[in-house]
């Protein structure tokens, strides 16, 4: 038998798990033969970036998935092959009009599809289903009048934007002025497929050739595919001698595309999808010895936790080094950030009171954040964007920015702890009298760390208003709301430092003050949509967010119920 808790059989268990996540991870790594176009520099958004980024973003925007699943009827049977967005993508370049009548254009707004009379229980239609449709014309109208008005849209002008932007980034496609992939001696703006000079036409033609011959090998429904690797050596060639003539001619220029095989490694890698998985096989070790009320598995959890944790900072380095800025620009960020906050205060609080379910809580704080950021592009989004004006400051970025969030990775660990606590009560308080007591201790110093963070970032934010905008503080609906969730906090504290809050009332407080970050860190964005911080603003998710808070606050008063009619008893 294996005995976890030794020194010496736990040192091999860390390296036999190292060992594991070099070799996974190195194995993802290689790019396959055939792939070499992903590598190709593109100027899209703001920013140069790998083809495979600006496949993955434009398939996300058109079909509404990273990758595209295709139905093979042979054999009487449908089954589902996904392509990579790299080969559907440059299809979509060279061969636009197969695809139009293809369910391609992803629909999903019940209003938009009743006007349009498209399938209620379908979600991709044709292109011809949706512009050629005679009422398409009258929605973008609808549209248009709607943003002379000013008015912030809603979800359905948010879906009428959406299918506004699909067709202009599949006309533009097909008509080779998108992809922007040669440098421009004359300017910084990069010269489309369209433009190219007759020099380097020869080029991708040949690129397009190779291609053609390339996918016509891998969609070959035969088991025969002798020629599919040296047609992939073909395409990959020619792309080669793509960015081998596009170097020679502007080579200053090129060699400011050094960065897009990091990209690719960063988007094949996909360290924060593997982060919330190593977190939750860390939460179940770490939930298994603590109900059983054993200790050899908690070394393992803390491997795991460590792993999990060390994965999501490479995570992090990478977005740092692709966009040489701090990574907590956008609501996508801020919610990587905020997990990693509170999995580092989990630790920390976890080693010095070693009450096991600190860590427990954190690691539920960071797989119910990480799960949410990965799975939910469309609102919380991953992609790499150049910074507005207002927040071109890594200086005021770290001090002020990442301040305030990683507070909020305190508050979300008091929340989590205060969620336990409830289970305690539901389950047992007289039993769990001990454990509640720990809980609430662990609250407390969770909603100690979040003030102390949560103070010095509104004064910092003050100082870089007032360095931007000319004064010091101006109740803009963003200030206001960090304004009112410090003093919830601090109303938390002081109450529970003069013995007006017990254990129970510690553990309502730290669940119901976290709607108040919510509040601040979502609301004002996504929901409220005003004010001088409209660079952060957002769209989608809001009745998602608001049936999470309403089953919150149901279990809040369930449980005081319960326990209130127990003490009757």
């Amino acid at each position: 038998m294996v005995v976890l808790s030794t020194p010496q059989t736990k040192d091999s268990s860390m390296k036999n798990l190292f060992l594991i996540f070099v070799i996974l991870f190195s194995v993802q790594s290689f790019s396959a033969t055939g792939e070499l176009i992903r590598t190709l520099p593109v100027q899209d958004g703001g920013r140069i970036k790998p083809y495979d980024s600006f496949a993955r973003e434009t398939l996300e925007l058109i079909y509404g998935r990273q990758s595209y699943k295709r139905q093979n009827l042979g054999n009487g049977s449908a089954d589902q092959k996904s392509e990579p967005a790299y080969l559907i993508v440059l299809s979509f370049v060279l061969a636009p009009e197969s695809w139009l009548k293809i369910p391609l254009f992803e629909v999903n707004h019940l209003d938009v599809k009743n006007k349009l009379k498209l399938a209620l229980d379908q979600k991709h239609f044709t292109g011809d289903q949706i512009f050629k449709n005679e009422n398409f014309g009258n929605l973008m109208q609808e549209l248009s009048d709607q943003r002379q008005s000013k008015e912030k849209l809603t979800p359905y002008f948010q879906a009428l934007q959406r299918l506004e932007n699909q067709l202009f980034v599949f006309r533009e496609l097909s008509s080779g002025r998108l992809m922007k992939i040669l440098p421009n001696k004359e300017s910084d703006k990069w010269i489309s497929i369209a433009e190219l000079p007759e020099q380097m036409q020869p080029y991708f033609i040949s690129i397009s050739q190779n291609f053609a011959k390339y996918l016509g090998e891998i969609s070959d429904n035969s088991e025969n595919h002798k020629n599919e690797n040296s047609m992939a050596l073909l395409f990959d060639e020619s792309v080669q001698k793509f960015k081998d003539a596009a170097t020679k001619e502007y080579p200053e220029k090129y060699a400011l595309t050094s960065k897009v095989e990091t990209e690719v490694l960063y988007n094949d890698l996909h360290p924060f999808r593997w982060t919330y998985v190593i977190y939750l096989l860390a939460a179940l070790v770490m939930l298994f010895s603590w109900i059983r009320s054993v200790d050899r598995g908690v070394n393992l959890a803390w491997t795991l936790a460590l792993m999990g944790f060390a994965l999501h900072t490479s995570g992090f380095l990478f977005r740092v080094y692709l966009a040489e800025r701090p990574p907590v620009t956008n609501m996508y960020e801020t919610v990587i950030w905020m997990s990693w906050g509170s999995i580092l205060f989990s630790m920390i609080l976890e080693k010095i009171y070693k009450f096991k379910f600190i860590l427990f809580c954190g690691m539920l704080v960071g797989i119910c954040a990480m799960i949410v950021a990965d799975n939910v592009p469309a609102v919380l989004d991953p992609s790499l964007q150049p910074l507005e004006a207002v927040l071109r400051s890594n200086y005021w970025l770290i001090i002020h920015v990442m301040t305030i969030c990683i507070s909020y990775s305190a508050f979300a660990l008091a929340w989590s702890l205060g969620n336990v606590g409830l289970v305690y009560y539901f389950i047992d308080e007289t039993k769990h009298k001990e454990n509640i007591q720990k809980i609430s201790t662990a609250i407390y110093r969770a909603i100690q760390i979040g003030v102390a963070f949560l103070t010095p970032g509104i004064i910092l934010g003050g100082i870089w208003a007032d360095y931007s905008w000319g004064r010091f503080w101006g109740w803009d609906p963003k200030e206001t709301w960090a304004l009112i969730a410090l003093m919830g906090y601090i109303i938390v504290l002081h109450a529970k430092l003069i013995h007006w809050l017990q254990n129970f009332g510690t553990v309502v407080s730290a669940v119901m003050t976290f709607s108040l970050v919510i509040m601040a860190w979502y609301g004002v964005n996504f929901v409220l949509g005003a004010g001088l911080h409209s660079y952060g603003f957002g769209a989608g998710g809001v009745e998602y967010v608001s049936a999470v808070l309403l089953v919150q606050f149901i279990f809040v008063i369930y449980v005081s119920v319960i326990r209130h009619s127990g003490q009757k008893k």
